[in-house]
């Protein structure tokens, strides 16, 4: 799941550093819907990154569910590097298309200032497969993690999505992928939920969030 609204989200600056900005208002909102979504299911953990908005979106469904969500070391967003706070159009189309290359396999690709593919999917895949060894097959359990690391680890880990899929669709604050697996059998997603688990009541339509975008659109609009 992705994490609530960030005024980062808001603005479309790129944020990317620890422990980073807490949720808006509206991000506090999505956040308590995650309960009434949620709170249903047989859940047996919930996995939180090193970033604060990330812990304050899970809060609400931990403190129903009686858990304490654990964080992990490699599910943080993918570090902007010497783009890190800028919002400029330039520096976002460089996060974007190096974000997407690794997308694309071309994994030498450096971030400016920052780390290459090979890193990301080293450290995004380490916390995953610490979940997976942490439980049995049939368990479900909650990752909170970040826009862009979702959809570029999901983009090459899980095939059935198909080649694509993860730039052509939004996933907005909140936003939910299922999948199922483990690391030796390989993942299948089950389903994509782009939209927040409240409902479009909860979109915040106007806000510059390249992260929840499709490519195309967070592209388009920084060619203004």
């Amino acid at each position: 799941m992705r994490h609530g609204q960030t005024p980062a989200n808001v603005l479309g600056i790129l944020d990317t550093a620890a422990p980073g900005p807490g949720l808006t208002e509206l991000g506090a909102r999505q956040a308590e819907a995650v309960v009434d979504a949620l709170g249903h299911e047989d859940i047996s953990a919930i996995y939180v990154s090193r970033l604060r908005r990330t812990h304050e979106t899970a809060a609400p469904l931990a403190a129903t569910l009686g858990l304490e969500p654990i964080e992990l070391a490699g599910t943080h967003e993918i570090e902007a590097g010497d783009l890190e706070g800028r919002s400029d159009p330039p520096s976002v189309r460089a996060y974007l298309t190096t974000a997407y290359a690794w997308g694309s396999g071309d994994l030498d690709h450096r971030m400016p200032g920052g780390t290459d593919g090979h890193a990301f999917f080293e450290r995004f895949d380490a916390s995953i497969a610490q979940v997976a060894a942490s439980h049995p097959d049939d368990a479900t359990v909650v990752v909170v993690s970040h826009g862009a690391s979702i959809r570029i680890w999901t983009g090459v880990r899980v095939p059935n999505l198909g080649e694509g899929f993860t730039g052509e669709h939004h996933l907005d604050n909140t936003g939910i992928v299922v999948v199922e697996g483990s690391p030796e059998s390989g993942w299948t997603a089950l389903s994509w939920s782009g939209i927040p688990v409240g409902g479009e009541r909860l979109a915040d339509v106007p806000a510059d969030d390249p992260m929840g975008e499709t490519l195309e659109e967070a592209l388009a609009d920084e060619r203004g």
